[in-house]
């Protein structure tokens, strides 16, 4: 395909990712970020082997590693010590782990690869788009373009969602969390992501994720689940009666807040479920959380971003026309994305919700379930981001598996 002229809403992962590999390929980029300074949202992340060998395909594995931590067993149990849930990479391939990075280390290394490629325009927000035309309108009421390709990255609550399927799913979730950064010192779990549930109804996260590249200190990623219309009873509470709720559950994470001193250092996030039937439409094309927000509860939304952004450069490379192109994009992630749109819809309230119940089921039956052969397999499929449909799998490359050497490992 001759060089476009592309539009991308959104610098988040995935408008940094098709940023990046589509001005690599010579198309001419234009980005349009809402925010005065482009940044990081969020305190940490997992990224599995699948964004991983897209980072790989880029260039920028060696970097990513460099930051993040390697993580090789996810972990959870109750306070008393009983154990939910125990998965381990090692169960698909000895060489496989997941990499726990702070989100502002994705961002900068991503903005550095771009680096002045193309045309970002901040404090721009796209408000609606003549998928025809080709041209986009900013909140100002001005129009840009014509292009010859507009990408839809503005994430779960795009606003340009329902102009390529009007009848979109869209609800927000009730339960949102609170998250940090903490300094990781002595933490005894430094390749675990490691949780702790009372029911479904409280749940405590601490993730390894490394260092930044302005921040040589290592740290950890706190996470308390927290329901959406709770926030503001949490804020009257004070953060001492907060922190010996905590204690309560997880005296060692506890301790760890102590650096912790004013509310407003822990952000809060909520989350989207979203769902669309068409993926583009005319010139405009969906990407990342702007065609499947989902739940956190599998932390796959940064690795479904980035491999959103290589399956459209892909299908740009492959196909001679534009629409054929975003028909072979939308089909490809389709397949692959509605497995965990679907694993997130329905074990987000074993760990998210009120009801006891199913709490209790899911204490009982989770680990056993993972112990099982079929059981086992599936769900470390699911974990790595490597299931496809009931029944498939992505095969990961092998040069790629090969290459993924944790630092300490040479």
């Amino acid at each position: 395909m001759k060089p476009m002229h592309v539009a991308i809403a959104g610098y988040g992962t995935a408008g940094q990712a098709a940023a990046v590999l589509l001005a690599r390929d010579g198309h001419r980029v234009e980005v349009f970020e809402q925010t005065p300074q482009p940044g990081p949202a969020g305190a940490g992340l997992l990224l599995q082997p699948t964004g991983l060998q897209v980072l790989w395909r880029m260039g920028l594995l060696p970097q990513a590693l460099a930051h993040g931590a390697p993580v090789r067993r996810l972990y959870g149990e109750t306070p008393c010590g009983r154990a939910v849930m125990d998965m381990r990479y090692a169960g698909l391939d000895a060489r496989l782990f997941g990499l726990g990075m702070q989100r502002g280390a994705l961002f900068a290394l991503l903005d550095r690869a771009w680096g002045e490629a193309g045309v970002l325009h901040r404090g721009t927000r796209i408000e609606a788009a003549d998928e025809d035309g080709g041209r986009i309108r900013d909140a100002e009421g001005r129009w840009h373009g014509p292009f010859d390709l507009v990408i839809a990255a503005d994430g779960a609550a795009s606003r340009l969602r329902r102009q390529v399927d009007p009848g979109a799913l869209e609800r927000p979730y009730p339960w949102g969390a609170l998250w940090c950064l903490l300094a990781r010192g002595d933490w005894p779990w430094g390749d675990e992501l490691r949780q702790r549930y009372v029911a479904a109804r409280k749940m405590i996260g601490m993730l390894p994720v490394g260092t930044r590249p302005d921040d040589a200190t290592p740290r950890l990623s706190f996470f308390w689940s927290l329901p959406v219309g709770g926030y503001e009873q949490w804020r009257a509470n004070g953060l001492a009666r907060w922190r010996e709720e905590v204690a309560a559950i997880w005296p060692q994470a506890e301790a760890r807040l102590a650096e912790v001193q004013d509310a407003a250092q822990l952000a809060r996030a909520g989350y989207r479920d979203a769902v669309v039937r068409r993926w583009h439409r005319g010139r405009l094309v969906l990407l990342g959380d702007a065609a499947h927000a989902m739940s956190p509860q599998l932390g796959q939304g940064v690795n479904m971003a980035l491999m959103d952004a290589l399956a459209l450069r892909d299908a740009l490379r492959e196909e001679a026309d534009a629409a054929r192109a975003l028909a072979r994009y939308a089909a490809q992630r389709r397949r692959h994305v509605a497995v965990y749109q679907f694993w997130s819809r329905w074990l987000t309230p074993l760990f998210q919700s009120e009801r006891d119940m199913v709490a209790r089921a899911r204490d009982l039956a989770f680990l056993p379930l993972g112990r099982m052969p079929g059981g086992r397999g599936h769900m470390l499929r699911v974990l790595s981001g490597t299931q496809r449909g009931a029944f498939g799998r992505l095969a990961l490359p092998e040069d790629f598996v090969a290459a993924l050497r944790a630092p300490s490992e040479g």
